[in-house]
């Protein structure tokens, strides 16, 4: 079931812990794709936090949100991009994304195959899917006071596995959110710190969300038989042609 929007927008623009996760993960969104100029950016779900940083350089951005969760404007101060949309049935031509991003849009969702065969659809060829999911391990999928903790968590390999299923080849993989999911002073002060060492010096530390990178996998069309030619005909059999007089 999807979260209420506003919900969402009170936890990452209201509260000091949801400015610290928003930060996180963003960070973790930039290692992956340090700037998308020229491109088109897509987020469904409530992506809009992580956003921000592709409206200067994209050729167009647009926030999917879908109709259960609920659709607030945004950006701030800027002119509109979000859509409130069916959750199966984006209003996006097929091939016209480059970068795509889900968060809080997959785990929540009651039809995940039907939203990945839309992410399929509007993906451009040589363009890219980042799914953001809260991860089955750690501890931000336990704990609901954050938005994380609803809907399906995964590890790395179930999403994997989902991903391939749906004609998606996963490329690349990351965790974020190392920091307990408190909102205890120390912890927030020492986020950068945390995430640092989880992602550097301590890899068996297990991060509160999973973020996979996906490309489409497109296959060559089927084309029918075509008749073989050959450029130089080989003359194995050209002294059969004549008979040879035996003496």
């Amino acid at each position: 079931m999807h979260l209420d929007v506003l919900d969402l927008r009170q936890f990452y623009y209201r509260t000091r812990l949801g400015r610290v996760a928003q930060k996180a993960v963003r960070d973790s969104v930039a290692t992956f794709w340090p700037d998308a100029k020229g491109q088109t950016v897509v987020g469904f779900g409530f992506a809009v936090p992580l956003l921000r940083p592709f409206l200067e350089d994209a050729a167009r951005v647009v926030a999917l949100m879908p109709a259960p969760q609920g659709v607030i404007p945004w950006p701030a101060g800027l002119p509109n991009v979000s859509v409130l949309c069916d959750e199966t049935h984006w209003p996006l031509q097929s091939e016209t994304v480059d970068r795509l991003i889900l968060m809080h849009g997959l785990e929540t969702s009651e039809n995940q195959s039907s939203v990945l065969e839309e992410c399929w659809r509007v993906l451009a060829p040589g363009g890219r899917a980042l799914m953001i999911v809260p991860n089955r391990s750690g501890l931000w999928s336990r704990h609901d006071g954050t938005p994380f903790g609803f809907g399906r968590p995964y590890s790395a390999g179930q999403l994997e596995a989902q991903l391939r299923r749906h004609a998606f080849t996963p490329e690349r993989s990351a965790s974020a959110l190392y920091l307990p999911p408190s909102d205890t002073r120390f912890w927030r002060r020492t986020a950068d710190l945390w995430e640092r060492a989880g992602r550097g010096l301590m890899p068996w530390l297990a991060g509160g969300v999973l973020l996979v990178e996906a490309t489409k996998q497109v296959h060559a069309p089927l084309r029918g038989g075509t008749p073989a030619r050959v450029r130089v005909p080989l003359g194995v059999l050209d002294g059969g042609r004549q008979p040879v007089p035996q003496p």
